[in-house]
């Protein structure tokens, strides 16, 4: 099996987040899911996962992570690694890039990734790693989300062959692959205009997205020529990979899934007896 360093971005994006001001909390990262900090059900799921040889945190800020106890010490013992986080996300990914090891491949993802779980991360790294690319992206199928979610906001990315949401879970498998992080850092401000995205390939390529003639397998071609590695993609079958944390109702519909989940865990089976 593939190991992969891993890397957690917990940066803030501004001064005044609607999250922050609604639950009082130090930092996004530290909103109470189910009655854990966001961030560490991610840690957790990183933990359980096989192919995951350690972990790194990339933010949040040190005044934020000392007044979180468990996240303390957690770092503290050495259980994760922590460095101050970037002005952007892409910035941390690409600092985070730099100071790991070239040999390992290294999956990033995110501390608003609460529903995230140690089989999603094996799926994503076993396939990503079976496909040959520098980079590979992971992504799932619109309808699949839309039916486990049906109120959840997402943006779509809309191919001629099936709309995909992204799920914040990124490979770099190879020291070439690392260099994509300089051209994400060039788009990060369009990440939710995929119209802005698309236009980087070209007046063609946004022309056929535009009339609904672009295949995810075109769109992913042509990314690859534009910087210069070979980019792939990893569709996974779970919706929850989807569900991130942006915003108020997004908080308060993993609060709502992740109640109902539970009271489904605690109920006794019937065929039991």
């Amino acid at each position: 099996m593939t190991e992969f360093d891993s890397v957690i971005l917990a940066g803030e994006r501004a001064d005044r987040d609607a999250l922050r001001d609604e639950t009082g909390v130090a930092c996004k990262a530290l909103l109470d899911i189910g009655g854990k900090a966001m961030i560490l059900r991610v840690i957790a799921a990183l933990d359980g996962a096989r192919s995951i040889a350690s972990t790194h945190l990339s933010g949040p800020a040190e005044a934020c992570v000392e007044s979180d106890a468990a996240l303390s010490a957690m770092i503290g013992e050495g259980r994760v690694a922590w460095t101050p986080p970037g002005p952007s996300p892409s910035t941390s990914a690409h600092d985070m890039l730099g100071r790991l090891p070239a040999a390992r491949p290294v999956l990033i993802t995110t501390a608003d990734h609460p529903l995230l779980t140690a089989e999603v991360v094996d799926h994503f790294c076993q396939h990503s790693a079976a496909t040959g690319c520098d980079v590979v992206v992971g992504l799932a199928p619109y309808a699949r989300v839309r039916a486990a979610y049906p109120e959840l906001k997402k943006t779509v990315l809309q191919f001629r062959d099936g709309g995909y949401c992204g799920c914040n879970l990124f490979a770099f498998l190879t020291p070439e692959g690392r260099r994509v992080a300089d051209f994400w850092r060039k788009v990060e401000r369009d990440r939710k205009r995929p119209l802005a995205v698309i236009r980087l390939l070209g007046l063609w390529a946004l022309l056929r997205y535009r009339m609904g003639w672009l295949t995810l397998d075109a769109a992913l071609a042509g990314l690859s020529r534009r910087v210069g590695l070979r980019i792939g993609v990893v569709i996974l079958p779970y919706a929850h990979a989807a569900v991130d944390v942006d915003s108020l109702s997004d908080y308060v519909l993993v609060q709502r899934y992740g109640k109902e989940a539970a009271e489904r865990r605690a109920e006794p089976d019937a065929g039991a007896g």
